[in-house]
């Protein structure tokens, strides 16, 4: 386990739990009210929180299936990165893919979720070229229908 260190930008507001001893995720809440337009309109929505992700470790931000599912609403550029380095206000872009109906934001409500994955640092090494592989270059599609 690690400590992931945060400061509560909004006293107001509870910190962030897993909803269940064992998830993955713990919630992000709404620091604010406000609309998420229909037919894919966004909305920045700040969490007042700001973490301190260790050394070796990233933020994921992540939708919650519930929004998802009931309604349309999902994290635009799922997953979110919080880097180690960040420390300013933790924001979530949501998106609302209902046609029709606008989706009501209210301060508190759960929109999305935070997990803690351990990254590893890369180095870069320049080739002429890879070495080969069963997939080699195929991508998007295909190993058959998408």
């Amino acid at each position: 386990m690690i400590d992931l260190r945060v400061m509560r930008l909004d006293g107001g507001l509870e910190l962030p739990v897993a909803a269940r001893p064992g998830d993955a995720g713990i919630d992000l809440r709404s620091r604010v009210d406000l609309v998420v337009p229909p037919a894919g309109g966004r909305a920045l929505v700040p969490t007042g929180l700001a973490v301190e992700v260790p050394p070796g470790f990233a933020g994921l931000v992540l939708p919650r299936s519930g929004l998802a599912l009931s309604h349309g609403v999902t994290v635009l550029n799922a997953p979110g990165l919080i880097d180690a380095g960040y420390r300013g206000e933790v924001s979530v872009i949501l998106v609302n893919t209902d046609p029709v109906s606008e989706f009501d934001v209210e301060r508190g409500d759960r929109v999305a979720q935070l997990v803690v994955v351990a990254v590893e640092a890369v180095r870069l090494e320049a080739v002429r070229e890879l070495s080969a592989s069963e997939r080699g270059t195929g991508g998007f599609g295909h190993s058959g229908r998408s």
